[in-house]
């Protein structure tokens, strides 16, 4: 792996995704998309059978479980045990169960496992990876007007908070990654502070994950529909590197891989060029 970075392909396998509406919901397409997203380079696939979109409604476990595993079984079949690791974006714990024994190593619960009573001892169980996030209220009500004391103090805390429960549950530390869920009950000023003061939730000590991949708030400040904000998911994952995050969920792998590789040889130890490297 180039740097000390890893990316994290996006594999929405939805109808109402913000980012692609339902372009992968079948699940030879979600393959298809997956199998491309790991030769740009990805080195985690998160799929998802639930959109977290603000505003979206909740989807039940069984058809959450419909849609995702035989897109995880696709994936693990075409790309074997030398391809990305494979995470499940969900926060109910039947779901990860299914999603685990299909072939994932990695959850990804955006409820920091207050979602499902169960997800912290199954996580605990399976020995596997997780990533806790920070989210304001739940999909539905996220975005009505956040407020916080101060952004960056309480969601570090809470980011704490939830490492310690998680490690209560016997989830070991070094298994675990927190997000402070840019997007996620935040205003515009509210993720651009969070960016701006990464190193602080970086301090924590474990691997930071960031996905401002596409989201509104680049819109709100350069114009662009959702389609078209690749300069701005490019910015803010630069910047986030630079200040301590190590993961970066995005849609589009290789140019953020190719931005990200050249903020690594910049900003951290010296680098060796690619003997098949140009020159010029």
């Amino acid at each position: 792996m180039a740097g000390d970075f890893q990316v994290m392909g996006v594999v929405n396998v939805t109808p109402d995704s913000f980012s692609d509406g339902g372009r992968f919901l079948e699940a030879d397409a979600a393959v298809a998309h997956g199998v491309r997203l790991a030769a740009e380079g990805a080195d985690i696939l998160d799929i998802g059978g639930e959109s977290t979109r603000p505003g979206a409604q909740p989807v039940g476990a069984d058809e959450e479980v419909r849609r995702v595993v035989p897109v995880i079984e696709g994936l693990g079949a075409r790309l074997g045990p030398a391809g990305p690791r494979l995470s499940i974006d969900t926060s109910k714990a039947a779901v990860a169960r299914a999603a685990l024994d299909a072939g994932c190593s990695l959850v990804n619960d955006v409820t920091a496992f207050r979602g499902d009573a169960g997800m912290a001892a199954l996580v605990a169980e399976r020995g596997a990876e997780c990533c806790l996030m920070h989210m304001l209220g739940d999909p539905r009500t996220m975005q009505q007007d956040p407020r916080y004391d101060d952004v960056v103090a309480d969601v570090r805390a809470f980011l704490e908070a939830r490492l310690a429960f998680a490690v209560a549950e016997g989830v070991p530390e070094d298994r675990v990654a927190l997000d402070p869920g840019i997007g996620f009950g935040k205003t515009l000023e509210q993720n651009l502070e969070l960016l701006r003061r990464l190193d602080e939730i970086a301090a924590i000590g474990r691997p930071v994950v960031v996905g401002t991949s596409r989201k509104s708030f680049l819109g709100r400040l350069t114009g662009r529909d959702v389609g078209d904000r690749l300069a701005g998911t490019i910015a803010t994952n630069v910047l986030a590197y630079a200040r301590g995050a190590s993961i970066f969920r995005v849609h589009d792998v290789a140019p953020v891989r190719d931005a990200l590789t050249v903020a690594a040889a910049t900003v951290a130890a010296p680098w060796k060029t690619s003997p098949t490297a140009t020159r010029s």
